[in-house]
C-alpha cells in the first residue's frame, strides 16, 4: 500500500505547530467539506474530506505523529489513525454557526493541546438602570449604587470545594468518546464528561461556605464615575463588573443605564437649555434687564422695548457641557407676556388712552381695511 503523505494532505511543513496544523484543516474542512460540495462532486469531496480527517487524527497526536514521522503512513495502513478522529460533520456545523469556542475546544482535544479542560469563559454583561438629575448630569461627579450579584466564593475560591480526585469516569481527562459508524469510518466524538461537566476532576467535599456552588451573592456598593453632560438613556460602561467567568474566565462588564429625572424650571434638547419666563406687559413694551436662572445660578438678561410674547433670546455657552470637554450647548429662554386681569381705576384709564392710539397705518390698513 502506497504511503500516506500526511504533511502534504494538509499543505504544511514537516516541522509545522499544533496551531499551524490546526489551521491548515480548519480551512481544509470548510473547503471540502461534503455539505458544500457540488452536485457532480459529491464523491470527490467525500474522498477528500476523508484523507483530511485521516491526516490530522494521526499529526494532532503527538504520539501518533512520531510513530508517522519514524514509519511513515504505513503504521497508520489499517486505518487505525482514522478511527482516532471523530465525527467533523458535527464540528463543521458548529463552526458554519459560528460556535467558535466549542470548535477549538473540540480541536484542543485532539491535539492534546494545554488549554484548559474546561476552557474559560467570559461573564455575561450586566444592565443597571440609575436615576440621576439634570444637575448632576451638568457638574458631573460620582454616584454610589448598590448591587445584589455573584461572585466567586473566597473559601473555595469558585470551585465549590477544596479537595478533588481525579475524576475516574473520564481518567482525569475531562471528556469521553464514543465510536460512531458513518459512511466516511468510524469516527469517535469527543464531548464533554458528564459525571465531572469537563473539569476532570469531582470534588471530595462540598463547600461549606457556597454550598459547593463555588459562588456567593453578595451585595456589593460601586463609587460610579459620572461625565459632565451625560445625556438621558446613555450607557456607562465598568469593566470587570458583570457576571462571574465560568472556569477562571474573566467577569463580564456592568452597564449602568442613566435616566436623567425631569427639572422643574429646564427642559433639555440634546446640549442646549429652554425654559419660560414671565414679563409683564410693562416690562415687554418698555423693556427691562431681568435675572434668570441658569445651572449655575443667575444671570441677567436684556428684554428690548417692544417685546412680544414667545420670543426667543439665546444666551450662548449657558447649557449643558458636552461629552469629553466638547464645548456647551446654549440656554434658550422664552418670555411669555402676562396680561393682568385687575387694574385699579388710574390703570384703566391709562389703557383707554393707550387703545385710542392706533397701530402703524399700514398694519391697521392691512387688517380693518
Amino acid at each position: 500500500m502506497a504511503d500516506k503523505e500526511y504533511y502534504k494532505t494538509l499543505g504544511v511543513e514537516k516541522n509545522a505547530t499544533k496551531e499551524e496544523i490546526k489551521k491548515a484543516f480548519k480551512k481544509l474542512a470548510l473547503k471540502y467539506h461534503p455539505d458544500r460540495a457540488p452536485d457532480d462532486k459529491k464523491k470527490e469531496y467525500e474522498e477528500k474530506f476523508k484523507e483530511i480527517n485521516e491526516a490530522v487524527s494521526v499529526l494532532g497526536d503527538e504520539k501518533k505523529r512520531q510513530q508517522y514521522d519514524q514509519f511513515g503512513g504505513t503504521a497508520f495502513s489499517g486505518g487505525e489513525g482514522f478511527q482516532q478522529g471523530f465525527d467533523y460533520s458535527d464540528v463543521m456545523s458548529q463552526f458554519r454557526s459560528g460556535m467558535f469556542g466549542d470548535f477549538d475546544d473540540i480541536f484542543d482535544q485532539l491535539f492534546g493541546g494545554s488549554r484548559a479542560r474546561t476552557r474559560a469563559r467570559r461573564g455575561a454583561d450586566l444592565l443597571y438602570e440609575t436615576e440621576i438629575t439634570l444637575e448632576e448630569s451638568f457638574s458631573g461627579g460620582s454616584k454610589t449604587i448598590s448591587l445584589n450579584k455573584l461572585e466567586r466564593c473566597e473559601k473555595c475560591g469558585g470551585k465549590g470545594a477544596n479537595n478533588f480526585e481525579s475524576c475516574r469516569h473520564c481518567q482525569g481527562s475531562g471528556y469521553l468518546k464514543r465510536t460512531q459508524r458513518t459512511p466516511f469510518g468510524l469516527f469517535q466524538q469527543t464531548g464533554p464528561c458528564p459525571y465531572c461537566h469537563g473539569r476532570g476532576e469531582l470534588p471530595q467535599d462540598s463547600c461549606k461556605n457556597c454550598s459547593g456552588e463555588g459562588l456567593v451573592r453578595r451585595k456589593k456598593e460601586l463609587e460610579i464615575s459620572i461625565p459632565k453632560g451625560v445625556q438621558d438613556g446613555m450607557r456607562l460602561r465598568i469593566p470587570g463588573e458583570g457576571e462571574v467567568g465560568e472556569h477562571d474566565g474573566p467577569s463580564g462588564d456592568l452597564y449602568l443605564q442613566v435616566r436623567i429625572t425631569a427639572n422643574d424650571i429646564f427642559e433639555r434638547k440634546e446640549n442646549d437649555l429652554h425654559l419660560t419666563i414671565p414679563i409683564s406687559f410693562s416690562q415687554a413694551v418698555l423693556g427691562d434687564e431681568i435675572e434668570i436662572p441658569t445651572m449655575e445660578g443667575k444671570a441677567k438678561l436684556t428684554i428690548p422695548p417692544g417685546t412680544q410674547t414667545e420670543t426667543v433670546f439665546r444666551m450662548r455657552g449657558k447649557g449643558m457641557p458636552g461629552l469629553h470637554g466638547s464645548g456647551s450647548g446654549d440656554q434658550m429662554v422664552k418670555v411669555h407676556v402676562i396680561v393682568p386681569t385687575k387694574l385699579s381705576k388710574k390703570q384703566k384709564e391709562l389703557i383707554a388712552d393707550l387703545h385710542e392710539e392706533k397701530p402703524q397705518k399700514g398694519l391697521w390698513e392691512k387688517f380693518f381695511g
